[in-house]
């Protein structure tokens, strides 16, 4: 289905994400407990989502079983190579450029999870009842209350300090203490941030309507499974790559931003703290290289 494929490809996404920006996880080891906790714990969060029914649950546990089996016997040596490359940038100087290429690469192998998970998707779409998409839709509700409190109703300067706290947090975790010139750095990196919550927010609630929309409308009309994973797959890469509009505009401004910021900051760092990061990227290899193994 739109959503199943959606969560599907942003928990593995999450994970993928994570290693090669060597962010948020915190020890290697978290990496081998998450990968391999995938997909029960995407289960349980679909299932908040849209509640499934008795003949459902065990389709969509073994489809995540299966992606997840694709995705470790596939994905993860393409994921490593990602991350050797990023491996051999670490000890030197890096560009916006070759920031920006690296997540061009990870935004294509996060499309061919995409890609992988349309046929089971698309079924499972066409099988939602209105009771399921009536859950879809509070979920959405609960959804955006959350980000209200978490985004729309702090001041700029709490959202700037929240957004530093959490960025100080990843590159610590990743290059080590950080010194008071570089935090410096960062802050202002933040403070001149084109980040804007309330575009986030908007274009949140857009792509949630366009799956109600489209779900609805499946169940109204019954289309031939191929029309609708065609429609999957344009919502999906609508998402990827949107529409001229502001939220296009946004989108682009924050990932060449994101870019910059990221080879500023490294390029300010010592050799100690390079050092540290070409370690922590072995180490998220080897553990990789461990769990793509056992898929053998």
């Amino acid at each position: 289905m739109l959503l199943s494929t959606r969560m599907r490809c942003a928990n593995l996404a999450r994970i993928i994400g994570v290693l090669l920006v060597a962010a948020a996880l915190g020890a290697c080891s978290a990496v081998k407990l998450a990968y391999n906790n995938l997909p029960e714990v995407s289960y349980w969060w679909l299932d908040a989502y849209l509640d499934f029914d008795g003949s459902q649950t065990p389709k969509v546990r073994d489809e995540l079983v299966q992606l997840w089996a694709w995705h470790r016997q596939n994905e993860l040596p393409r994921v490593v190579g990602l991350l050797q490359e990023a491996q051999m940038l670490a000890p030197g100087d890096v560009t916006a450029e070759q920031a920006c290429r690296m997540a061009d690469q990870i935004r294509e192998r996060l499309l061919a999870v995409t890609e992988r998970a349309e046929p089971a998707g698309t079924e499972l779409a066409l099988s939602l009842t209105e009771a399921q998409l009536l859950q879809l839709e509070r979920k959405y509700a609960k959804n955006n209350a959350e980000y209200r409190k978490k985004w729309l109703n702090r001041s700029v300067a709490e959202i700037h300090e929240k957004r530093y706290e959490k960025y100080l947090d990843r590159l610590e975790d990743f290059y080590g203490r950080l010194t008071p010139e570089q935090r410096d750095l960062v802050r202002r990196q933040v403070a001149q941030s084109a980040f804007d919550p309330r575009l986030i927010d908007a274009g949140r609630r857009r792509r949630q309507q366009e799956v109600l929309e489209l779900l609805r409308g499946f169940s109204a009309t019954k289309p031939p499974a191929a029309e609708a994973r065609a429609a999957i797959r344009a919502y999906v890469m609508r998402i990827a790559d949107p529409p001229p509009g502001p939220g296009r505009d946004h989108q682009q401004g924050l990932l060449h931003e994101g870019c910059r910021n990221l080879a500023a900051l490294h390029n300010a760092t010592s050799a100690s703290q390079r050092e540290r990061a070409v370690r922590r990227l072995q180490a998220y290899q080897d553990d990789l290289r461990q769990l793509a193994m056992a898929a053998q």
